[in-house]
């Protein structure tokens, strides 16, 4: 597998004392690697994706991101590793309504000097990652967002997560509102890209039936010894 893109060891985390959310004993995805996690709801999976891309922080283990152990960051400094080396695809997509769509994948590289070096020139990059994606249309990219379909908002939060080759991308639910042609058409250019540029990928979802898009398909609840029934996954 190579140099772990992801390591996890002896994870616990808890929302509220004497109830935990995650007991995760060892969790790795190897750089490049493209892993589906499954689980169904309340096991924990917004959760674990939460800690590793730093946004929570367990009571104790350890999580490593690219070799750097998140915990040992003081808060600003995670926030900036965050936004260097990792995408993300928010289950709601998170886009800004009023912004128009190129507006919105340039929105990623607003925080991190890094990804706009990456990108070069962040608008041309942007109008390259929305083609790849199939949004290519002068007269859609600069739209405000909100008048897109749900399926192209979709695509539309896939480009702002790519933008700057993210080292890591990591996906919350992104297919859950589309039908399986069209889940079919997103699943197969994300991997397009995310080959392209090389990123690590942990996407998360309810449907086990995308395994064959994946290296590896992961159940939550074979690893996490906790039994969450409250967290909305």
């Amino acid at each position: 597998m190579g140099e772990a893109a992801i390591d996890i060891a002896d994870l616990e985390f808890s929302w509220t004392p004497g109830a935990a959310s995650l007991d995760v004993p060892a969790f790795t995805v190897g750089r490049g690697e493209r892993v589906l996690l499954s689980g169904p709801s309340g096991s924990g999976k917004s959760t674990l994706l939460g800690v590793i891309g730093g946004v929570l922080v367990p009571q104790s283990g350890t999580v490593r991101l690219l070799g750097t152990d998140l915990a040992a960051l003081a808060p600003a400094a995670r926030d900036r590793f965050r936004a260097d080396h990792v995408g993300f695809i928010f289950q709601m997509f998170n886009l800004l309504p009023y912004l128009s769509v190129v507006d919105n994948v340039t929105l990623a590289a607003t925080f991190s000097r890094q990804r706009r070096e990456r990108a070069g020139d962040l608008r041309a990059e942007a109008r390259r990652l929305l083609a790849a994606l199939s949004i290519g249309q002068v007269h859609v990219l600069e739209r405000p967002v909100a008048q897109l379909s749900i399926g192209q908002q979709q695509r539309v939060a896939a480009a702002r997560a790519l933008l700057g080759r993210p080292e890591v991308l990591i996906a919350d639910e992104p297919t859950s509102s589309l039908d399986a042609a069209a889940r079919s058409s997103f699943l197969e250019l994300l991997m397009q890209e995310c080959a392209h540029a090389g990123t690590t990928l942990l996407f998360v979802s309810h449907d086990p039936s995308l395994g064959g898009y994946f290296d590896r398909r992961l159940s939550l609840p074979d690893f996490n010894r906790a039994r969450p029934d409250a967290e909305a996954a």
